[in-house]
């Protein structure tokens, strides 16, 4: 393609006064537009630098706000970490001491057990031994303080698990705010690592709006503070619970054991009166079989002066009845008549005498056996309930407390048992 060469016309001719003002005009220009830029650059370096200025001032103020806000949420995880070990130290002695209180309810079913069998086996008492003594009353004394101890001990287990689930929701509660706090911690710790170097940097769609969730920082003080006095209110009466199973153990044991040596004393005095009154009972026993066996020989001794009384009254009335057969006048009433009638009237009332006194004495031996077999009923008695309480004192001796010697006794004492480590045998 061939080029196409065009020819400008040529300007006319300037006179000088129009060159003068043209001149003029182009110096004026030339002066107005470095002053312009002379303005703008001014302007432009002061904009610059207070942009620059307050960008970095608001960077610094930003970082020790978020320094500020880490230091506090660092304080406020600080104090809910020691509320939460706190917790949790309280929740395991809480735990420990709720697990004694249970042991010791279960260990009363043996006492309670013992009681029971005692009280029935000395129901086995017979006849006249079955009877409302002291040491009845006492073993239904210890069986009513078996039965209340229990009680107080399930209700100090059931006021621990119960105050054991609040703590646990209480401790779920801190969880979960230090575990909030320990992300937002994370996250403004990042942010104050932030800077316009980091390659994580981006423009986002709405910066400036408000999340749904979004609190004051005074409504975020009001729950940092509740959560607190949650956890303190919490842990308040935990001591004062722990101390009352403690105390609740300690006089459960104590009112147990007093009444169990009450209820011992009673039984060892009662097996005292009943050893005492068979003793006595042996002794009558014996007196009364030397009595009856002394009746027994008087008896006899007494019946062989009845016979003899008898033959010899019927030797004088044969006498008298032969004599009365002789003829004539030699049936005369003479001494020997005399006598024999004499004699005949002394025999009947010596026989008359000695049978009453036979009846006397037969009646006195039938009331001396009669004695004597009651009080060997009443004997036998006895020694089966003599029998009953030793056996049942010996029930008891399970109740007995375990005798600790030597270094055993000193560590429980000093109750430092529980920080000797146990030898395996």
């Amino acid at each position: 393609m061939q080029s196409v060469v065009t020819y400008e016309k040529p300007l006319p001719h300037l006179s000088l006064p129009d060159w003068d003002a043209r001149l003029y005009g182009l110096q004026v220009t030339a002066d107005t537009r470095r002053a312009d830029a002379f303005d703008l650059r001014h302007s432009a370096r002061q904009l610059r630098n207070e942009t620059r200025i307050k960008t970095d001032w608001d960077i610094y103020h930003n970082n020790n706000r978020l320094r500020a806000r880490v230091y506090e949420i660092e304080q406020w995880k600080s104090t809910l970490q020691e509320l939460l070990d706190r917790l949790d130290r309280e929740m395991n002695a809480l735990k420990e001491e709720k697990a004694s209180t249970e042991r010791e309810l279960e260990q009363l079913n043996v006492p309670l057990l013992i009681c029971s069998e005692c009280l029935s086996n000395r129901d086995g008492r017979r006849s006249t031994e079955l009877t409302y003594d002291l040491a009845d009353t006492e073993l239904k004394k210890e069986l009513c303080v078996t039965e209340s101890n229990k009680k107080l001990l399930t209700d100090r287990c059931q006021s621990a698990w119960e105050k054991i689930n609040k703590l646990e929701v209480i401790k779920f509660k801190l969880q979960l705010d230090l575990n909030d706090k320990n992300e937002a911690l994370q996250i403004d710790k990042d942010m104050l690592n932030l800077d316009k170097e980091c390659a994580n940097i981006t423009y986002k769609s709405d910066p400036l709006k408000t999340p749904k969730r979004m609190i004051t920082n005074e409504q975020w003080l009001e729950k940092c503070e509740a959560t607190k006095k949650m956890a303190e209110d919490g842990l308040q009466d935990t001591l004062s619970l722990r101390e009352s199973l403690f105390v609740a153990r300690e006089r459960a044991r104590n009112a147990l054991r007093a009444q169990t040596d009450v209820t011992n004393y009673m039984m060892r005095k009662r097996i005292y009166d009943t050893q005492r009154a068979r003793n006595e009972l042996e002794w009558q026993k014996m007196k009364m079989e030397e009595n009856m066996d002394k009746l027994a020989a008087e008896l006899k001794i007494m019946g062989e002066q009845f016979s003899d009384k008898i033959n010899a009254l019927k030797v004088a009335e044969t006498r008298l009845e032969t004599r009365g057969y002789r003829p004539g006048i030699e049936l005369a009433a003479d001494e020997a008549d005399i006598g024999l009638k004499e004699e005949v009237q002394n025999l009947k009332e010596t026989i008359r005498q000695l049978q009453e006194k036979l009846d006397c004495a037969k009646a006195t031996y039938n009331a001396l056996e009669a004695a004597s077999i009651k009080i060997a009923l009443d004997l036998a008695d006895k020694e089966h309930s003599l029998e009953t309480d030793i056996r049942a004192l010996e029930m008891r001796s399970a109740l007995e407390p375990k005798r600790l010697q030597g270094t055993e006794k000193n560590l429980v004492l000093a109750r430092v048992s529980d920080e000797v480590p146990k030898t395996e045998m």
